[in-house]
């Protein structure tokens, strides 16, 4: 994919990719979201920055998938096997509708100056695109359908519908959960 003419590129966390990951999640130091409330996955004693560095270190699949435009960081998505989610697998308003061990979309964090350009769309397909490679048997997503109005960034991070219908996606059924005071929806494309 492109933006404004320029190549974007997706490519996995890793832990040499860590200065660019800061740049993207460090708004709020310590205490910011660093992709790991719907995780569940933070050891005792140990700060979400500190979890995400250790999960770079031996997630599989990776914890996320960074965008880049022009050699600049642009954008994340965080991801997770849904069976080592513990938190998304033992979700009372996420359902889990069978046993695929799919891959499990969980937050998009785009830079200002990057949004409204595909960088969003760039970093799904690239999860898809790996997600086909790896064999996993399909991906997962929980975003909202703000029907064509406008929600505020901070509620967006979850995705927004329509751009994984034209993914090819499909709506599988609308969660307890919500954002921006609009239900989720789970959405899935099969793969295998």
């Amino acid at each position: 994919m492109a933006i404004d003419a320029r190549p974007i590129e997706v490519v996995p966390a890793t832990p040499d990719r860590w200065d660019d990951l800061k740049q993207l999640l460090d708004g709020d130091g310590e205490v910011g979201c660093w992709c790991q409330p719907w995780r569940g996955d933070v050891a005792n004693g140990e700060t979400r920055p500190e979890a995400l560095r250790r999960q770079l270190a031996t997630a599989s699949p990776p914890p996320g998938f960074l965008a880049y435009v022009d050699g600049e960081a642009a954008g994340w998505v965080g991801v997770s096997a849904r069976s080592i989610a513990a938190r998304l697998r033992n979700s009372r308003t996420i359902p889990t509708i069978d046993d695929k061990d799919v891959w499990a979309i969980g937050c998009f964090r785009i830079r200002t100056g990057f949004r409204r350009r595909g960088v969003a769309g760039a970093l799904l397909a690239g999860v898809v695109a790996a997600a086909r490679e790896a064999g996993a048997p399909g991906v997962e997503a929980y975003p909202v359908d703000p029907a064509g109005m406008r929600i505020d960034v901070g509620f967006g991070y979850v995705g927004i519908a329509s751009m994984f219908d034209r993914a090819g996606f499909r709506r599988v059924v609308e969660t307890n959960g919500h954002s921006a005071g609009l239900p989720r929806l789970l959405v899935r494309l099969d793969l295998a």
